[in-house]
C-alpha cells in the first residue's frame, strides 16, 4: 500500500531527511585515511540523538549499527568495524534517522584521500544516474520509468545495475510502497501521484551487476570484487514534480565542492 503524504507531513519527513543530511556532513569532515568505519559510527549516533531524532537503522530488522558502511566491493550493508580506511578506498555511507515518527534513509559514497581514475568516474556517473532518475519521477510517471533511466545510463557506461538491492518509498516506515528498481521498463509498475516519498539509490558496479553475501548475514558485495557506487536522495512528488527533503550541501561545504545539481529539485 502508498502512503500519500499531506504537505504537514512533507515538513517533518524532510527534517528526518536534514537531519541524515547533516550527519553526511558531519562524516564527510570526518573520512580519511586511517580512521576507522566503528568511530565514524560512534558519532554519527551520538550526532543523530543530539539533534533529537533516534538513529533509524539501529535495530532495524536485527542492523547493530547506526550507519551502513560498505567500502570498496561492498555494495550495502556493511558493518562498521577496527579496520582503518586506507588511501584510495572509496566507502558508501548508508544513514537513517527518525524524527517526528518519521524516518529519513540518506547516502553518500566518499573518497579516502587520492582515488584512480576509474574509481572517480564510477563515482561521477553513479551519483549522475540519481537524478537521472530523479527526473523522472513525474505525476504521471511509472515505476519502470525511473528504473529504466537509470540503468539505460549506467550501462552505456559499462557498468553493472545490481538487481538485487532496490530503493523503496520511506514514511512511517523505513521501507514502504512502491519498490523502486534502478533497471526496468518504460511504463512498467506503478504510476507516480502527489504526495507520495520515495528513496531512490542506484546501487551500480564497475563490473558485473551481480553480488554475493558475507557469512556476517548483512554485507553484500560485488560477485566480481570490483568498486560498488551508491548515492541516495529521500525525493517528495508535489504538484506534479520531485523535490528533494534530502540534500548533499553538507558533503559539499565541508568538501569544499561547489554544485548547482540540485536547483531544479529544492523543496
Amino acid at each position: 500500500m502508498i502512503h500519500i503524504k499531506t504537505l504537514e507531513q512533507l515538513e517533518m519527513m524532510r527534517d528526518a531527511a536534514q537531519v541524515v543530511s547533516r550527519t553526511l556532513g558531519l562524516m564527510a569532515k570526518e573520512v580519511k585515511p586511517g580512521v576507522t568505519t566503528k568511530y565514524l559510527d560512534k558519532i554519527a549516533e551520538e550526532y543523530i540523538r543530539s539533534q533529537g531524532a533516534l538513529p533509524g537503522f539501529l535495530g532495524l530488522y536485527g542492523f547493530p549499527n547506526t550507519l551502513c558502511m560498505s567500502p570498496n566491493a561492498q555494495v550495502v550493508h556493511g558493518i562498521p568495524n577496527d579496520r582503518p580506511l586506507e588511501e584510495g578506498d572509496i566507502i558508501s555511507i548508508d544513514c537513517g534517522s527518525i524524527k517526528h515518527g518519521f524516518y529519513g534513509d540518506h547516502a553518500y559514497t566518499f573518497e579516502v584521500g587520492e582515488v584512480s581514475p576509474e574509481v572517480k568516474e564510477l563515482l561521477r556517473v553513479t551519483k549522475e544516474s540519481l537524478y537521472v532518475g530523479i527526473r523522472q519521477f513525474r505525476r504521471g510517471n511509472r515505476v519502470g520509468d525511473v528504473g529504466y533511466a537509470i540503468q539505460k545510463y549506467c550501462e552505456a557506461h559499462g557498468y553493472g545495475v545490481v538487481r538485487e538491492l532496490v530503493g523503496h518509498g520511506v514514511g512511517r516506515k523505513m521501507h514502504e510502497d512502491p519498490e523502486m528498481p534502478n533497471y526496468g521498463k518504460r511504463g512498467d509498475g506503478k504510476k507516480f501521484k502527489d504526495g507520495m516519498v520515495v528513496a531512490i539509490e542506484p546501487m551500480i558496479n564497475m563490473g558485473t551487476h551481480r553480488t554475493k553475501h558475507l557469512k556476517d548475514g548483512w554485507t553484500i558485495l560485488t560477485a566480481d570484487g570490483k568498486p560498488s557506487a551508491h548515492f541516495e536522495h529521500d525525493v517528495a512528488l508535489i504538484d506534479g514534480k520531485p523535490r528533494l527533503l534530502s540534500t548533499f550541501k553538507y558533503v559539499y561545504e565541508a568538501l569544499g565542492i561547489e554544485s548547482d545539481e540540485e536547483e531544479e529539485f529544492l523543496f
